[in-house]
């Protein structure tokens, strides 16, 4: 099998001279032309911590990949920052960059003719975005994770500064403590370090088989993720040789071992969204009602922030996420024989791993943090379509409570900040969805106030947005139908009963089916969206959070 199976195309024969003349400009030798072309598509950029290294990271790369073989090709895509834009209009930007992402990688490397791409992501949404353009290409490919930042010497870290803001509006902290929390927290490259989303994806791609072994937990500046890089050279040039393409790795096996690992770390709701959307994009059939079925199977283990004590970088030291794997495969809850980027199998890369030296951080099957999954899938009146819980237990299993109705995160913000929210209330955000945002907006704003307020157990939350991986508390988000759609959320009213029954998987309205009936039948949509612009056509395309938020 040539590894040249596009570029040659590109390049070969008397007729391409021009084509060659180009790349001859580029920096191409005569000597390349002959080798495989591996594009390397960086996300690195100045605008937040996540990225500011990855650009390095991929000059390593490069030369990984042209030192064994082949000819890396450098190229760029964008970036956003969730935690910079977090609670702003500019946050309805941050899901749509996923989308970009995707978009960009395919343009460039089906343009291009790239023979094997190697993607390197910090910031959360990159991830999925690089694996969805992976997955459209279906050519030998790598995803690198470009690591996560350590805690503070006070050990706070970005949600202890979102956290913070709650405590100083409750009057628990002045400002010069905020401002101090605020300086110390974030501290060089990395991204998030808890087990929030970008952590909670790139573990989850790890578990898919699409990154190197150990990628996903190491430290963002450390000589493992310098050699993570170096390595992908010869990995991606295995790859071309054997032809393993990402549809042989990114199996329907492959994503339930994906949502097992995301399961017992204890990771983020995003990763429902994305698992899903990825799944579509390389032609898998997942749907939310996988999660809850391999839910009840996997225990949460992971001792891990936003809900436990540690930090990624500490899961690191003790071995990363491979000997939790390991019993996981060991105990039948893995399939072992997917295929992976080294070109062995789950099972093979993990034969030789040892168990952790401590269970302090990923706990024993027989003392786990909750004996099934977090992730609760909703459904009831309120979700006929589903709705994405993230239930710990430390807060309980069920609510009931009063619904305050709010028609943005900004006036949800207003009102917790201004202690309008109290004990018993389910706040409502609604027109935040992914065609009402559009965007579908984290709420790690209001979510961080209500836990610094001291509410986390006493009053529940939920929108049809959705939710940073750093969120805590007794929240529901991704509600779908979407109020802009004309889903039951858009016709709740002040004082309405709400019960949200994490046991049965229950999120119901209490309110009679001819007062819901004289409501519809009365509603239009307040909010007035964007005319032109990706936000526009971001919103024209996009299809229900049930469905992963797809466009395509």
């Amino acid at each position: 099998m040539s590894t040249r199976k596009y570029s040659k195309e590109l390049v070969d024969g008397p007729n391409q001279a021009a084509s060659r003349s180009m790349l001859r400009g580029a920096g191409f030798t005569t000597e390349d032309f002959s080798k495989p072309f591996v594009g390397i598509a960086s996300t690195g950029a100045k605008v937040t911590p996540c990225n500011m290294h990855i650009n390095e990271l991929s000059e390593v790369v490069e030369d990984s990949v042209n030192s064994s073989g082949g000819k890396g090709v450098l190229f760029n895509t964008i970036t956003v920052s969730d935690g910079i834009s977090m609670g702003t209009q500019g946050m309805k930007y941050s899901l749509i960059s996923r989308e970009v992402i995707a978009d960009s990688i395919e343009t460039v490397v089906g343009c291009l003719a790239y023979d094997g791409l190697i993607t390197i992501g910090g910031c959360d949404k990159n991830m999925p975005g690089c694996l969805i353009g992976i997955a459209r290409l279906n050519r030998p490919s790598i995803f690198i994770y470009g690591g996560s930042i350590k805690p503070s010497n006070e050990n706070t870290d970005y949600v202890t500064v979102s956290e913070k803001v709650g405590e100083f509006s409750k009057g628990s902290i002045n400002e010069k403590e905020l401002i101090h929390y605020e300086k110390i927290s974030v501290e060089g490259p990395g991204s998030c370090g808890g087990m929030y989303t970008a952590n909670t994806m790139a573990s989850a791609i790890e578990a898919l088989g699409m990154s190197l072994p150990g990628s996903s937990s190491q430290d963002a500046i450390s000589d493992s993720k310098n050699n993570d890089c170096i390595n992908a050279g010869v990995a991606i040039m295995n790859l071309l040789e054997k032809d393993i393409k990402p549809s042989d790795i990114m199996t329907r096996e492959a994503f339930e071992n994906a949502i097992t690992v995301v399961i017992a770390l204890g990771g983020s709701t995003n990763a429902v969204l994305h698992l899903l959307a990825m799944a579509h994009s390389i032609g898998v059939n997942l749907c939310l009602d996988d999660f809850t079925k391999i839910g009840k199977k996997t225990p949460v283990l992971a001792d891990l922030k936003p809900f436990g004590k540690h930090y990624m970088s500490e899961l690191n030291a003790n071995g990363g996420i491979q000997p939790l794997m390991k019993n996981l495969l060991d105990r039948g809850l893995l399939h072992g024989k997917c295929m992976t980027v080294t070109g062995n199998t789950l099972e093979e890369n993990l034969q030789a791993i040892k168990s952790y030296e401590n269970n302090e951080i990923i706990k024993s099957f027989e003392d786990p943090i909750k004996e099934d999954s977090h992730l609760r899938i909703l459904y009831g009146n309120l979700a006929k379509d589903g709705a994405v819980a993230k239930i710990t237990g430390k807060e309980g299993t069920s609510f009931e409570g009063k619904a305050k109705v709010f028609n943005s995160e900004e006036e949800g913000v207003e009102a917790i900040l201004s202690n309008k929210i109290i004990e018993g209330d389910v706040v409502v955000i609604r027109y935040e969805g992914p065609k009402g945002g559009p965007g579908m907006r984290e709420m790690l704003k209001p979510t961080s106030a209500i836990m610094g307020l001291g509410l986390g157990n006493k009053i529940a939350f939920i929108t049809d947005g959705r939710f940073s991986g750093g969120t805590h508390g007794f929240v529901v988000g991704h509600v779908s139908p979407e109020a802009a759609d004309g889903g039951l959320i858009a016709l709740i009213e002040d004082g309405d009963t709400i019960l949200i029954d994490a046991d049965n998987d229950q999120l119901i309205l209490k309110v009679d089916v001819d007062e819901i009936a004289k409501r519809k039948s009365n509603w239009k949509n307040p909010i007035e969206g964007p005319k032109k612009g990706v936000l526009s056509k971001y919103a024209e395309s996009v299809k229900s959070a049930s469905l992963g938020a797809i466009t395509d």
